[in-house]
């Protein structure tokens, strides 16, 4: 069967794999669509310090079942739509322990620790699909991408009453912008690019803030009535965005951060303590997150066609992927097919 496979940074080829073979309690999956995600790109560009090369990338399935094996459950039949929970976990660490292994010490991403899903074929633990009746293969895809700004709202323990300011408007914050949105929060959203803001008010975000041209504290404040946002989640990677949601946020407020900051960041800690802030990490997401998108998605009038940038052949997927490093403003999700 045909795979993508980052070779080295910057450069893909195409492979021959042998078709997976499915051990007892997993499924064959026929992989229809595949999202790239920021860290198939960090890894195309050599910046993914997880990653070894060579690899095949891809963690964004929609997919379908092919074949069962025993131990897996009836409901999961042949042509089911599914996508994939796409975190390993050891079930032994300190996050496994505490019911959190989505945050395992040991995990390993499909793409990333070890080979991923841009190829025709996989096998996957049944315990690790996800189904929803209604969600077709490209529906299922853009699953785990929000999933993950879902669960840092999660984490955030959003409610109606609050104020939410999502730094960056790329896919995953675009799901921290979703997953207010559906709690009823009031949402700002922080960007440089103001077509990235205008999607970000397709999926919930009340006000848009355009920090290149406009003065985030003065626009902050204004909006929420001097006091600063109640929650503020990093999604950009960027030592200024990390700062400013520090500085930015409300007194007894909670800082949520994704992103990764590839340099180091300067912080004046006696905020942390002056606010007494809540300061919280969020990593990957759960099974009930994974969950939560999905009814999302079968409930809403998503904007698919906004958020989708392009969808491409397999045989194009390397191509796409070397024109969106080059030039990543306009793009926000490549989807490929691969049949």
């Amino acid at each position: 069967m045909n795979a993508l496979q980052i070779t080295t940074p910057g450069k893909t080829a195409f492979v021959q794999c042998p078709e997976p073979t499915p051990r007892a309690g997993e499924v064959l999956l026929k992989i229809h669509k595949i999202g790239f995600c920021g860290s198939d790109l960090s890894t195309f560009q050599g910046r993914n310090p997880m990653v070894s090369f060579p690899r095949i990338p891809g963690h964004e399935i929609g997919a379908t079942i092919v074949a069962v094996t025993p131990g897996v459950p009836a409901q999961f039949q042949p042509g089911l739509a599914v996508t994939v929970v796409p975190y390993s976990n050891c079930g032994q660490c300190a996050s496994c322990r505490r019911g959190r292994a989505y945050a395992c010490q040991f995990n390993q991403t499909l793409g990333v620790q070890r080979e991923g899903a841009m190829t025709e074929f996989i096998t996957a633990p049944w315990e690790k699909l996800i189904s929803v009746a209604g969600l077709d293969v490209r529906q299922l895809a853009l699953v785990e991408p929000l999933t993950v700004g879902f669960h840092a709202i999660a984490r955030a323990r959003v409610e109606a009453r609050d104020s939410v300011t999502v730094f960056g408007c790329g896919v995953i914050g675009l799901g921290a912008i979703a997953g207010a949105a559906e709690r009823g929060a009031t949402v700002i959203a922080v960007d440089i690019d103001d077509r990235k803001l205008e999607l970000a008010k397709k999926l919930g975000a009340q006000h848009g803030v355009n920090s290149k041209t406009e003065n985030l504290h003065e626009r902050l404040s204004a909006l929420t009535g001097g006091h600063g946002p109640d929650v503020c989640v990093e999604a950009a990677g960027s030592p200024i965005t990390y700062r400013a949601a520090v500085e930015e946020v409300a007194f007894t407020g909670r800082v949520v951060c994704i992103g990764y900051a590839k340099d180091e960041v300067a912080f004046a800690t006696k905020l942390f303590v002056q606010k007494e802030l809540d300061i919280m990490g969020s990593r990957n997401a759960s099974a009930e997150d994974f969950l939560r998108v999905a009814e999302y998605l079968g409930r809403t009038d998503f904007p698919y066609d906004a958020v989708i940038s392009r969808e491409v052949p397999l045989k194009d997927a390397g191509a796409a992927l070397a024109e969106w490093s080059a030039n990543p403003g306009p793009i926000t999700k490549i989807l490929v097919n691969v049949a």
